[in-house]
């Protein structure tokens, strides 16, 4: 074994920093930057660039971990995975595979599922719903599945964009199978498959883990609705449905656990609730579509209140501060437009699909642009990603690093 080899061994038996980002919405899945080293103001040019380069097609977010970034594209007829150096942008290794996906909607026909770095290793999802686990270090394929044809599974509005959740040992999606097969655990070292559990169909929503009440809850937003299940048998522990009385049923927010709470948000005329666990029972606090439905972007929450995006990306959307445990609107900017969201200390990080920047500070008592910066032109709609005080962000051609540190 090489030292290079040895040296990142040793760096990835060591626990995630707290500034890395190695999944969709950060190391706990809520959007929360835990890092304190941001600049609380930037040059009149905006944040400095660090370093771009072009990509492929694709939703994919990139993830950032042990000063690697993690890049899942499209490049001609091949789905790739890409690591590179985070500071500098340079190609570390290369995996790729084919691919024939095409959009029915005439939309990106990249991946649109983020990787999750755990560990030694990286798990994605394709377009086609192809399950890979790579070699952190090498990007060596250690296991694959083909979860669409394993499973029976439909092809879904926009292809498979399930988000993969990695806990003890397994590898758990929402694959979206018939009889039994709607969420399948895999075993994370082999690609074996451990359990399965329901028959919902596959949404766009990443799951969400927690202890609550001193057990391990697995949280899925499928397309049909709640589904709370044991992570380690698959036993499922409550269901409701939470979708669209209509076909157009695109679930895509991922449960927001707070405490003994779980916020959920589609949109498509099903809204948001916020649910609370009493024994072996979720209550409901209070439910509502004319509150916070989420139509992609996951919320962020702090000291009692939400934040986020209220109705559909196409009808340009409001921004919003509800109160968590009433369901009561503090403010709403009308026609905001759609974008994503990051919550860094006491601000939000608003990144709009047009490509600006907007930071404001996260309070009940009013919305206030404190800062604005065009990032990028064209369209931004995959997830950013914020590791180190470098915010990495992407559009249909480019990915560019900008430098938000002190």
């Amino acid at each position: 074994m090489s030292r290079t080899i040895a040296a990142l061994c040793a760096l990835l038996s060591a626990p995630l920093a707290a500034e890395d980002w190695p999944q969709l919405l950060g190391p706990a899945r809520n959007g929360i930057y835990a890092g304190s080293d941001l600049a609380q103001s930037w040059p009149p040019a905006g944040p400095a660039v660090v370093w771009k380069r072009d990509v492929g097609q694709g939703f994919s977010a990139p993830v950032v971990a042990h000063g690697r970034l993690i890049l899942f594209h499209r490049v001609a007829n091949r789905e790739t995975v890409e690591a590179m150096d985070a500071k500098t942008g340079r190609k570390v290794w290369l995996f790729d595979y084919p691919t024939a996906y095409r959009d029915d909607f005439g939309f990106d026909e990249g991946p649109r599922a983020a990787p999750v770095i755990a560990g030694e290793r990286i798990y994605t999802l394709g377009a086609e719903g192809v399950l890979h686990a790579l070699d952190f270090a090498t990007g060596k394929k250690l296991w694959s599945v083909a979860t669409r044809e394993k499973f029976g599974a439909p092809k879904g509005f926009f292809g498979a964009a399930f988000g993969l959740l990695v806990e003890g040992g397994k590898v758990l999606a929402n694959v979206g199978g018939p009889n039994g097969a709607g969420i399948v655990a895999f075993e994370q070292e082999t690609g074996k498959v451990l359990w399965t559990a329901t028959s919902d169909e596959a949404s766009y929503s990443a799951p969400a883990v927690a202890t609550i009440g001193g057990a391990r809850h697995a949280l899925f937003l499928t397309r049909a609705g709640f589904v709370d299940l044991d992570p380690e048998t698959g036993k499922v522990r409550y269901q409701m449905r939470w979708r669209s009385r209509n076909d157009a049923s695109v679930n895509a927010a991922t449960p927001l656990v707070i405490g003994d709470m779980v916020f959920l948000s589609a949109s498509y005329g099903t809204g948001a609730t916020v649910l609370r666990l009493a024994g072996s029972q979720w209550e409901k606090l209070w439910a509502s579509d004319d509150v916070l439905s989420n139509h992609y972007a996951t919320s962020v929450y702090r000291d009692g209140y939400l934040y986020g995006y209220h109705g559909r990306q196409e009808y340009g959307p409001s921004l919003r501060s509800v109160e968590l445990k009433t369901g009561k609107v503090r403010w709403s900017v009308d026609d905001f437009g759609a974008g994503t969201l990051i919550l860094a200390g006491d601000r939000l990080l608003l990144l709009r699909e047009s490509g600006e920047l907007v930071v404001a500070p996260a309070t009940p008592e009013g919305f206030h642009a404190a800062a604005k910066a065009r990032l990028m032109e064209g369209t931004v709609r995959a997830y950013s990603a914020l590791a180190e005080g470098l915010l990495y962000v992407r559009n249909q051609t480019t990915l560019a690093c900008f430098n938000l540190h002190k």
